[in-house]
């Protein structure tokens, strides 16, 4: 059986592409606009030109990892400079995490496996 959910996994080449590796401790204040933010940024950025996916995880404790995906340090670039996600950057910092860390970098391969398909 199949069903029709979205994959977890990000969906990368199998060549060289960048991963933005978002690592966040939200604060306990001011949620308010939090969530429909982020479901926002996932959709405009997989509009992106370059974007090729996204995988993102948060504990109990607020501590979270959010991994995007792009084809090139071009298309990261343009990312950035969107006005709307310039705008989300700036209620984080002020707003929604406690602190946060970025990192940029070159991923060279990617495989794995997937769980076979129940028939």
């Amino acid at each position: 059986m199949t069903t029709d959910a979205p994959s977890p996994f990000a969906r990368l080449p199998a060549g060289p592409c960048y991963a933005v590796i978002f690592s966040s401790q939200r604060s306990a204040e001011d949620a308010a606009g939090y969530e429909a933010t982020a479901e926002r940024m996932v959709a405009l950025a997989a509009q992106q030109p370059g974007f090729l996916g996204v995988e993102s995880a948060r504990g109990a404790d607020g501590f979270g990892i959010t991994v995007s995906y792009w084809a090139s340090e071009e298309a990261i670039a343009a990312w950035r400079r969107h006005a709307e996600h310039t705008l989300a950057r700036e209620q984080g910092r002020t707003r929604w995490y406690e602190a946060f860390q970025l990192r940029v970098a070159r991923v060279e391969r990617a495989y794995g496996s997937a769980a076979p398909e129940e028939s």
